[in-house]
C-alpha cells in the first residue's frame, strides 16, 4: 500500500500548520501523564507532530515512510525503518508513545511482538503510552480508514501490554475524538480546552489512551 498517497488523500482539506499547533498542546499534556520521560521514543511517527512537541532531553523518530511533508525538528533523531527492523538500543528509553498504529498491524501476533520490542528498547521504570481509535466507540466509522485491519478497544490493549511484561497504570476508554473532523474544531485553543474538560472526554472522546509501566 502507498501510505503516502493514502494520507495525502486521507488529510486533504486539512492544514498540517494547524494539526502541528493541535499536536503542541497533545504531547505535553500526554508526556506529563506518563511521568516526564526524557529518552522518548516515538515508533510511528509519521509527519513527526507529536515528537517534535513533546519537551524530553532526547527524542526519536522511527516510521517506514519518508514522508515528503515530515518537518522533524533538529533535536530529534529520525530513523527510516519498519520499528521491528529499526536498529534501537537496548534498555534505553524512559518513554515510548504509540498512536493510531496498532490496528494498521495484521495480527494479534505482530502486536505481540511489537510491543516486546518495545519492551525490550525501553529502561527499567518507563512507561509506554497507547492511543488509538477504541472500536466499542467508533465501530460505524472505523474501517473507513483503508489501512485498518484489526479492531482494538482500551481492554485489549490493557491485555497485551500486560502479556509483553507491562503493568497498566492508566486505562482512559474515551479520550480525544475520532478525527480533525469531528463535532469540536480542532484549533490549539479548543484542544488545550477539551484536554482539561474530562467530562468532555467522556461524551466525545473515541479514542483510548492506555499507559503501561515496565517493572524496575
Amino acid at each position: 500500500m502507498n501510505f503516502q498517497r493514502l494520507y495525502e488523500y486521507r488529510f486533504t482539506g486539512i492544514d498540517q500548520d494547524v494539526r502541528a499547533a493541535v499536536w503542541r498542546e497533545i504531547a505535553p499534556f500526554v508526556h506529563g501523564r506518563m511521568g516526564s520521560p526524557q529518552r522518548v521514543l516515538d515508533p510511528a511517527a509519521g509527519r513527526c507532530e507529536f515528537i517534535n512537541a513533546v519537551p524530553a532531553a532526547e527524542r526519536w523518530a522511527v516510521d517506514q515512510t519518508d514522508y515528503a511533508e515530515r518537518d522533524a525538528d533538529p533535536g530529534v533523531r529520525t530513523v527510516v525503518a519498519d520499528i521491528m527492523d529499526a536498529d534501537l538500543p537496548q534498555g534505553h528509553f524512559d518513554g515510548v508513545w504509540v498512536s493510531n498504529f496498532l490496528e494498521h498491524l495484521l495480527s494479534q501476533e505482530q502486536t505481540a511482538s511489537f510491543l516486546e520490542r518495545m519492551h525490550a528498547a525501553m529502561a527499567p521504570g518507563g512507561r509506554i503510552a497507547i492511543m488509538g481509535p477504541n472500536f466499542r466507540y467508533c465501530m460505524k466509522e472505523y474501517f473507513d480508514c483503508a489501512d485498518h485491519t484489526l479492531v482494538y478497544t482500551h481492554t485489549a490493549i490493557a491485555e497485551h501490554l500486560y502479556a509483553a511484561g507491562f503493568t497498566p497504570e492508566s486505562i482512559v476508554p474515551r479520550f480525544l475524538p475520532y478525527s480533525f473532523r469531528g463535532r469540536l474544531p480542532a484549533t490549539p485553543l479548543t484542544t488545550r480546552l477539551y484536554l482539561q474538560a474530562p467530562p468532555l472526554w467522556r461524551l466525545l472522546g473515541k479514542q483510548f489512551l492506555v499507559i503501561g509501566r515496565r517493572p524496575a
